[in-house]
């Protein structure tokens, strides 16, 4: 692509916020909330219309497990978010913590509230543009592109929040991105079936997982007629009748590359329609009489980039359910890596084993942390990251990113921005992590006592 040189110009400039958070994800709402509910000026900014990120946009169906078999341990916000979104599902118990469904409407409705309530100011439809530096380890000021055209927003401290590491990636941060070769996890675009007939779901064939060896799916993918690419299949019924939909894959998509992303939202629509045709045919009990009511706005995206901080959470940290001095919330999820197109393949021959089944799952009772130096750049002053663009490996990675721990990292980053930005030498590597494991402790977050604690 050739080159374009932007004439200089002046560009309107915001400079009363104390913190600036970039996206309004799970993250990015907790890390907002937090830092207002601290006395912190903070904006949050969004580039669609709606909290929530991938359950509201890309909706996602249901949140990963919230209790370690024993008891919740997602604390603080994240348990807040998700207890008071259940109590808005009737149908759903009220003491469930596993794969329970997810009421997107009442979601964002939460989120809207959750951040105002705390102080925080909220910029819909707006887009983090490009990152201005004061030095080489400072970011001067952020633009944002909206209706008002560009616009400069200065704050003490930034909050990366965006789940591809824009931010600091634009600010010049090292990364890492996918594998070895560069292959990036396939993304899903969810969709939402309703007119479900629920008598013949819950008494036909049960779960459509693949790991039910009588769900419709195999004989779907297998026979080919409906060219459904592989067997990934969650579903949950997310209201009378309706049922939402983590199925499928789309591979090539790189949400850094909007040529990709743009070609993944056409081809998932599509698959989402073949979905619905297919399930009529195959299991007519439930889904004869379905319609495809909605597909997401965005596409679920599994990975891109990810921070390199000041330290790398790794495979072995997770099999070795490692705790750490710093850690700022706990983490159970199994190693969840969804397959290559090639893995796929050979799965559908038994000749390729899950990621889940390769790296085992953590037994009752057993969690491991996550470490507040996995929120911070390396060679940034002024700059958090949550999400599931922290810093880790690749492998592990596919643990970290789940809905339920961003909610936590995002509280900590808050916490730590509005900590940060009060001293006199701004350096978010340099926040009193006893102080800040404290005061996550006050908010409810599950955080058990370590030998180095002094408070």
């Amino acid at each position: 692509m050739s080159k374009y040189q932007l004439k200089p110009r002046e560009v309107e400039l915001c400079d009363k916020y104390d913190v600036i958070v970039c996206g309004g994800g799970p993250a990015g709402c907790a890390a907002a909330t937090a830092a207002a509910r601290e006395g912190a000026k903070t904006l949050l900014i969004e580039a669609s219309g709606m909290l929530g990120g991938m359950a509201s946009l890309a909706l996602v169906n249901a949140w990963t497990p919230y209790s370690d078999h024993e008891k919740v341990i997602y604390g603080g916000l994240s348990k807040y978010v998700f207890e008071t979104t259940k109590s808005y599902m009737p149908h759903v118990d009220k003491n469930a913590t596993e794969w329970v469904p997810i009421d997107y409407e009442a979601l964002k409705g939460i989120y809207d509230d959750m951040v105002t309530s705390a102080g925080a100011d909220i910029l819909f439809h707006s887009f983090l543009s490009a990152v201005e530096m004061k030095d080489d380890n400072t970011v001067d000021t952020i633009i944002v592109s909206n209706k008002f055209g560009l616009t400069a927003y200065k704050a003490k401290v930034f909050v990366d929040c965006t789940g591809d590491a824009d931010l600091c990636a634009w600010a010049g941060a090292e990364y890492g991105k996918g594998s070895e070769t560069g292959e990036l996890q396939p993304a899903t675009h969810c969709f939402v079936l309703s007119n479900v007939d629920e008598y013949g779901y819950n008494y036909s064939y049960g779960i459509m997982h693949p790991g039910n060896q009588n769900s419709p799916i195999h004989k779907i993918v297998e026979e080919g007629k409906y060219d459904i690419p592989d067997k990934h299949m969650c579903n949950d019924f997310i209201g009378p009748k309706t049922m939402g939909f983590n199925a499928g894959h789309v591979w090539g998509v790189d949400n850094t590359d909007p040529i990709t992303v743009s070609k993944g939202l056409i081809e998932g629509r599509k698959l989402a329609r073949r979905m619905r045709d297919a399930l009529a045919e195959y299991h007519p009990k439930a889904f004869a009489n379905a319609y495809l009511a909605a597909t997401g706005s965005n596409i679920g995206v599994r990975e891109t980039r990810r921070i390199m901080g000041d330290y790398i959470f790794t495979i072995e940290d997770y099999a070795n359910r490692s705790s750490f001095a710093d850690e700022i919330c706990r983490n159970n999820y199994y190693i969840d890596i969804h397959n290559t197109k090639e893995e796929g393949e050979e799965q559908k021959k038994g000749k390729s084993m899950w990621s889940d089944e390769r790296y085992g799952h953590y037994g009752a009772g057993e969690s491991h942390g996550i470490p507040y130096r996995c929120l911070t750049p390396k060679g940034l002053t002024n700059v958090l990251v949550a999400g599931r663009c922290i810093s880790s490996d690749r492998i592990a990675q596919g643990s970290l990113r789940i809905m339920p721990a961003c909610l936590c990292t995002g509280e900590a980053a808050g916490l730590a921005a509005k900590i940060a930005a009060e001293s006199d030498k701004v350096d978010v590597h340099t926040v009193d992590t006893q102080r800040l494991r404290k005061r996550l402790i006050e908010h409810g977050g599950y955080l058990p006592k370590l030998p180095t604690d002094t408070f």
